[in-house]
């Protein structure tokens, strides 16, 4: 996905977004590497980045669309509203 998709950097994430074309529903993954701190700041920021991507993405026709949303070091300590926002940001540039 990452080679035929789109890469979105926004504070406290990366999206990386890919349109399939297909009526495939939503399809999310997270991911956090150890690069961000020990296993406890990782699901930390794993769990900040899932809700805020569950709020941002409820009640949007999504279908044939994959999404990453991977954790930058700043994931845990980005003020929630702006996670949200940033999300919101990076879904409209990645889907025009």
């Amino acid at each position: 996905m990452a080679s035929r998709g789109r890469k979105i950097a926004k504070p406290g994430f990366v999206m990386q977004l890919c349109a399939t074309g297909t009526e495939v529903p939503l399809r999310a993954g997270y991911t956090a590497t150890k690069k961000i701190g020990n296993a406890v700041v990782r699901n930390r920021a794993r769990r900040r980045l899932k809700e805020a991507a569950r709020l941002t993405l409820a009640g949007r026709d999504l279908a044939g669309v994959e999404l990453v949303l991977i954790c930058r070091k700043e994931t845990g300590s980005v003020p929630f509203g702006r996670l949200c926002s940033g999300i919101e940001v990076a879904l409209a540039e990645g889907l025009k």
